[in-house]
């Protein structure tokens, strides 16, 4: 555990340690309680959770300093919980300095702009196939449908994986060993975390066929840019930092994406107003039989929409980083060997930034409005050097899936279920969000 010594003129931040090696009760996903913490002691608070030191940092300008001035002081690796370090493994989500830098330039250009255009007609397929399966089972729990559907995308653009019968069972490991993420690591088998190294291992062991397949068949996905990377002295990646990369790229590629699908169904649903103003964007354009590029530029309202959506239902609701060098910020010190967390969700909903933060209101965003003009007040995907690598592919995939949706299909929401929504590890409403589901007249 790291030391709570300090120098003689420093302060440590305010709040409260609790109990010497135990702490205090977690209260770090209680967003109202935070928000307490937030108003009463302002942008950074000290806590302590089983044995851990953290100093949470809130609201911009404490994002900013995290995520892009004072980044120097911070490590991925020694941040997360171990169970994440473990599970993902050695990837980029755990990489910091020089390789993590050369690791996302070898895996952007997979990611952005060119390879966009070359995905639009895969995603379009898959879509359509999705939303033609949807309209024949009438009801059904969208969060899993989508978990699938982004999965079958991410497999096929990022792995070069053809869709089958295994992308169901791949993608409920997926949602098994993401289960994982948020439980205690004991290793038995019939643990969830046991359960969830056990589906690590199969997702691996899939990962490893594709990765021979792709030795003998490269293509330009973001699997072949991985296999034909050189180090300075020519040295390949190991199959072992092969699995590793790749199994963090099939989960960036579809669990967030997944989790801000299921909250903009949930928002249109319960928004009416929102969800007419769309469909009348999208009706607007003359999109016709197919999506091109240029229909993309077209569609602000919907961008406001996604980015509605990113604030109130972040994906994940903090990141955390190791302090691998003392600081100060607001007149407070936190030692080395501390942990550090941006908590995303206090920032989304600070009234300084956001008028009336707990209603859903796109037009927040709107260039008259522009509410969130500073960078660090939307970071659902992070910031800085290290945002979110597929934050693009992302955007583009849940574009396509909204416009085909706000053009030809209507749903509801099904009775009798609970749409409160909670981190399993991604944020979604806990019964997945059950609706019945039709084409538009």
């Amino acid at each position: 555990m790291a030391s709570d010594t300090l120098p003689t003129d420093k302060q440590l931040p305010p709040g409260s340690l609790g109990l010497p090696f135990i702490g205090e009760r977690p209260r770090l996903f209680d967003l109202e309680y935070m928000l307490e913490q937030y108003h009463e002691h302002g942008p950074i608070i000290k806590t302590r959770i089983l044995g851990r030191n953290i100093a949470v940092l809130m609201g911009p300008e404490a994002n900013r300093f995290l995520l892009s001035t004072n980044m120097d002081h911070f490590a991925w690796k020694d941040g997360w919980p171990p169970m994440f370090v473990e599970l993902l493994g050695e990837s980029l989500f755990v990489q910091d300095g020089d390789v993590a830098k050369k690791m996302r330039r070898l895996i952007m250009p997979a990611l952005h702009r060119k390879a966009l255009h070359n995905y639009l007609r895969t995603m379009e397929d898959f879509v359509l196939e999705y939303l033609a399966r949807w309209e024949k089972l009438e009801t059904f729990e969208w969060l899993d449908e989508n978990k699938e559907l982004t999965f079958a995308i991410a497999t096929k653009l990022l792995m070069g994986s053809e869709a089958g019968e295994e992308n169901t069972r791949l993608s409920r490991l997926f949602t098994q060993m993401t289960n994982g993420f948020i439980t205690i690591p004991v290793r038995w088998s019939w643990t969830p975390f046991g359960r969830a190294i056990a589906a690590r291992n199969q997702l691996l062991a899939h990962i490893a066929k594709a990765i021979e397949h792709r030795r003998a068949n490269p293509t330009q996905d973001a699997l072949s840019l991985l296999l034909a990377t050189r180090d300075e002295d020519g040295n390949a990646l190991t199959s072992k930092e092969l699995q590793a990369q790749a199994l963090l790229l099939l989960f960036a590629g579809h669990e967030t994406t997944a989790s801000m699908l299921t909250s903009f169904m949930l928002s249109l649903a319960e928004n009416p107003d929102v969800w007419e103003k769309a469909r009348a964007e999208q009706d607007s354009i003359g999109i016709g039989d197919k999506l091109e590029m240029e229909h993309f530029g077209q569609m602000p309202y919907l961008e406001q929409i996604l980015k509605e959506v990113e604030r109130m239902y972040p994906p994940v609701p903090a990141g955390f980083r190791g302090v691998v060098k003392p600081f100060e910020f607001n007149g407070y010190y936190v030692p080395e060997g501390w942990t550090a967390l941006y908590w995303i969700n206090v920032t989304h909903r600070d009234k300084s930034i956001y008028n009336d933060p707990n209603q859903f209101d796109p037009d927040r965003f709107s260039p008259e409005r522009n509410e969130s003009a500073s960078p660090y007040s939307l970071v659902g995907f992070g910031g800085g050097s290290r945002t979110c690598v597929g934050y693009a592919f992302a955007q583009f995939e849940m574009k396509i899936v909204a416009s085909y949706l706000l053009r030809f299909y209507d749903w509801e929401l099904l009775p009798d279920q609970n749409l409160n929504m909670a981190y399993r590890p991604t944020i979604s409403p806990k019964d997945g969000l059950k609706v019945r589901f039709w084409k538009r007249a």
